[in-house]
Order: structure tokens, then C-alpha cells, then sequence
């Protein structure tokens, strides 16, 4: 048996789920989210925690979609109670970001600037010209679109230039010695 599928979904006051028929449902004071849940699985709510359990003789497919979907339900339910966010750093002689309207706009030191729309359910803020942060509800789209901004410039590992996590360390080289 999954050691995580075992875990007791807690349910946070304000934070109300319903299960019609494999489907998950949660509602909370920042969105509501859904998931299709594996026929696999058993659900059973109580008043305040959620359990999936599955059967006693059970396959190792099945074990696997215990832990799987029992993460999923567990970050909809932090996500709609509390939302995920991820900071990114900008670090650079001339790089830096802004907000247009829906639209984060980057000098990354290329030609042109770099356009990024914000996905449906994603809030993207500027605090600062070197700090952008990703916020929503679902952890997965929230880490996805961090990943996309970050990919425009990757940190490199001699000046350090590019834009990093903000809990991210960059292994710095040593440059060329002159003789």
C-alpha cells in the first residue's frame, strides 16, 4: 500500500468537496477545481478528511494511482484554500520585466522584447523590475508557466546572468586565466 495514498486528506474550514461518481470537486475562497479520479479507487469523505483508499488485493497500477490522485486531491485542496506561487529573479546588466495589461514583457538582452500571455487561471505580478511572481490555484500550471519564463534565460554559470527561482542556487565556474 502507498505510504502517501494512506495519508488522510485534511479538509481546512471554507474548503467544501463533493464526490459525484469518481469526480472530485473542490471548492474554496480562491477557485474550485475538479478531477476525474480512477476507477480504481474508493473515496470516502468524513467531515473534516478525505480518504482513497483501495481494495486489499490490489495491483502495483493500482498502488501507484493511491499516491497519485491522493497528491492531486491533496494540492487542489491547498490551492483552493491557500493558492500556490513561485518567485523568479532576474539578474543582469539590462535585463528586466514589466507588466501590460495580461501581458508580462522581458528585455532579456536579445533584439526584440519577450511577449508572455498569462494562462487562464494564472496571475502573473511584476513587484519590481527584477522580481516577477506566478500565482494560482493549480500547482502544475503554476510551476509550468515559471518554467516557461525561466526558459527565455537560464542562468549561466559564469556571470550568473539569467532569471533563477528564487530558492535556487547557481553553481558558479571560474573564467578563463590569462597568461
Amino acid at each position: 500500500m502507498s505510504r502517501i495514498g494512506k495519508l488522510p486528506i485534511e479538509i481546512p474550514s471554507g474548503v467544501t468537496v463533493e464526490i459525484n461518481d469518481q469526480n472530485v470537486s473542490v471548492k474554496g475562497p480562491k477557485g474550485e477545481d475538479s478531477l476525474k479520479v480512477t476507477n480504481n479507487l474508493e473515496l470516502e469523505l468524513n467531515e473534516k478528511e478525505l480518504l482513497v483508499k483501495i481494495p486489499e488485493t490490489y495491483t502495483k497500477a493500482q498502488n501507484i494511482d493511491h499516491g497519485l490522485y491522493r497528491s492531486l486531491i491533496n494540492n487542489m485542496v491547498v490551492g483552493v484554500s491557500e493558492g500556490y506561487s513561485k518567485t523568479l529573479l532576474i539578474e543582469g546588466t539590462g535585463y528586466r520585466a514589466n507588466k501590460q495589461g495580461k501581458n508580462l514583457v522581458m528585455n532579456l538582452g536579445y533584439s526584440h522584447q519577450v511577449t508572455m500571455a498569462d494562462p487562464e487561471g494564472i496571475e502573473v505580478e511584476v513587484p519590481n523590475d527584477r522580481t516577477i511572481i506566478v500565482k494560482g490555484i493549480n500547482k502544475q500550471l503554476v510551476g509550468q508557466h515559471a518554467a516557461n519564463i525561466r526558459n527565455w534565460r537560464k542562468p549561466e554559470p559564469y556571470k550568473g546572468k539569467g532569471i533563477r527561482y528564487a530558492n535556487e542556487y547557481v553553481r558558479r565556474k571560474e573564467g578563463k586565466t590569462g597568461k
